[in-house]
């Protein structure tokens, strides 16, 4: 299984079909999948040899996904990196990699290098943005003109394809190694859970650098479709390129969709031609959706669940149960079923099967398990357990198969659809001078799904403000990570037989009247 043949089917059945539309540019499959041998000719004759990361540091455009193509194309492995990230979580995540190559664009280009001194190694920065090429940088559509199209590389199956961090559950991020067969299996399995046909045009809303967005990739070349792709998600330019570009579905975590739902915009946009509205990395709430559902009276909503290590859907929702009424009724609440390429099952600590309706730890197996997490065998053997890969996250399995989230056993909070670890900020936070210790715990956000709350002591006779630690944490880890509130005690933490925070207990207050203790 290959990444590559996705790209050239497609080049194949819909030579002059329109591959990709990004502001001004469009491309035919055949034009891109001569522009993608060319890109991995260049980044060959630069260095890259099999397997070698190659980041990317980019806001959305038609060549984040040349990109995409190209690094595999030619024996790499894809990086790219979250555009929300600090410096310092930039310059770690580069320096684990052990990346030799980064693309920037225009948003970046400062960044870029600012880090590059800090990562040994990092010894090419290619500019991929549309004005002048930086100095020290190597133009993006330079390489691409001056390189002749190289044969495809040939990996395949279980060679590694990208490299993509998450958030780390010791303060640092860690890396995602995901496979050739991943996201062939993840893009193929997506585009029939999702309906795609070959004229299917999908509009890339939500941030490429997330693994639910890079699935699409694939799926979606996959059908020959045609990749609609807007820079950033603001409301207005989302429903701009809904009239203009008349796509059939987008992806929308349940953030995006809430702001696309208050604009005043929306109203007076043509959006006849959506037909479906895909959401996922956090549940919705049914408010949200009864607003959806009055103003998108045609469209149709399918929620995805997963996370990075599992290509990233493990189940979905699909549109027959988002209704409120009927025998179908009941299981908006759920994350819903097992894909048609995975296996679920609910699990106590000792990995055994839990009874039906008993919560416990939603453990997944297939071909879109991750390889494992880059240089950290101690934490890929904890996560993978005999084939099954262990999510962290708490929840039951009904009759029927679905699948419902009630907690999280990973001590993290799912703000806005990004993954923040509470020992990332606890982190940040203890290299304050006036902070002897902290626990940090997601509270519920109506806007947010859950907000970081930082619970603090300070050593004895320090003063600190809340602005002051926020401010402090902006320097040091990416902004949705900074706690949205802060409270400050003098008496010690709760603690277990273990001598662990019990953040159950520092969570209750905020939770006892939800149903479940994660949003």
């Amino acid at each position: 299984m290959q990444i590559t043949s996705m790209i050239r089917r497609a080049a194949q059945i819909n030579p002059n079909g329109i591959a990709t539309i990004f502001q001004d540019r469009q491309q035919s499959w055949s034009q891109m999948l001569e522009r993608v041998a060319r890109l991995a000719g260049a980044l060959q004759k630069l260095g890259m040899q099999p397997g070698d990361r190659v980041a990317l540091l980019s806001l959305n455009s038609d060549r984040f996904i040349e990109y995409y193509f190209a690094v595999v194309w030619g024996g790499g492995a894809m990086m790219p990196m979250n555009t929300r990230w600090s410096a310092a979580e930039c310059a770690y995540a580069l320096n684990d990699a052990g990346a030799e190559i980064l693309l920037c664009d225009e948003a970046f280009k400062g960044l870029a290098t600012d880090i590059k001194p800090q990562v040994a190694g990092l010894n090419t920065l290619i500019y991929c943005g549309d004005a002048a090429t930086p100095e020290g940088m190597l133009s993006y559509e330079d390489l691409v003109a001056a390189s002749d199209p190289v044969p495809d590389a040939g990996r395949s199956g279980d060679d590694l394809a990208g490299v993509f961090y998450t958030g780390g559950t010791t303060g640092f991020p860690k890396g995602v190694m995901l496979s050739h067969t991943n996201f062939y299996v993840g893009g193929v399995s997506n585009a029939h859970d999702l309906n795609m046909q070959d004229s299917t045009v999908y509009l890339h809303a939500a941030p490429m650098f997330h693994i639910a967005d890079l699935i699409w990739f694939s799926a979606l070349t996959f059908m020959a479709g045609t990749h609609v792709v807007i820079p950033a998600l603001t409301p207005d330019g989302a429903l701009e390129a809904i009239e203009k570009h008349r796509p059939q579905q987008v992806l929308l975590v349940p953030v995006m969709l809430q702001m696309v739902l208050q604009s005043e915009k929306l109203a007076q946009t043509d959006i006849s031609s959506l037909q479906q509205i895909i959401y996922g990395a956090s549940p919705i709430t049914e408010a949200v959706l009864k607003d959806a559902f009055e103003k998108f009276p045609n469209v149709s909503f399918v929620q995805a669940f997963g996370q990075t290590e599992l290509s990233p859907v493990a189940t979905i929702l699909p549109a027959q149960y988002h209704v409120f009424s009927g025998p179908k009724a009941g299981k908006l609440r759920s994350a819903g079923r097992a894909t048609r390429v995975c296996e679920i099952r609910i699990v106590d600590a000792q990995h055994r099967d839990v009874a039906q309706g008993e919560v416990g730890q939603i453990a997944v197996k297939g071909p879109i398990t991750m390889l494992g997490y880059w240089n950290k065998p101690d934490v890929t053997s904890e996560t993978i357990v005999d084939g099954w890969v262990m999510t962290g996250d708490a929840g039951y399995m009904d009759p029927e198969g679905f699948v419902f989230l009630m907690d999280r056993v990973k001590d993290m909070v799912v703000s806005g659809g990004e993954n923040v670890y509470s020992a990332e900020v606890e982190n940040a936070l203890g290299q304050h001078p006036g902070v002897a210790t902290s626990a940090v715990i997601g509270i519920p956000s109506a806007q947010w799904g859950e907000s970081v709350h930082a619970i603090v002591i300070l050593h004895p006779g320090a003063s600190v403000t809340t602005e002051e630690l926020q401010a402090h944490c902006h320097k040091l880890i990416a902004g949705y990570k900074c706690p949205r509130s802060i409270e400050y005690r003098t008496d010690a933490f709760p603690l277990s037989g273990a001598n662990k925070v019990l953040k159950t207990e520092l969570r209750k207050p905020y939770w006892k009247d939800k149903d479940r203790q994660i949003s």
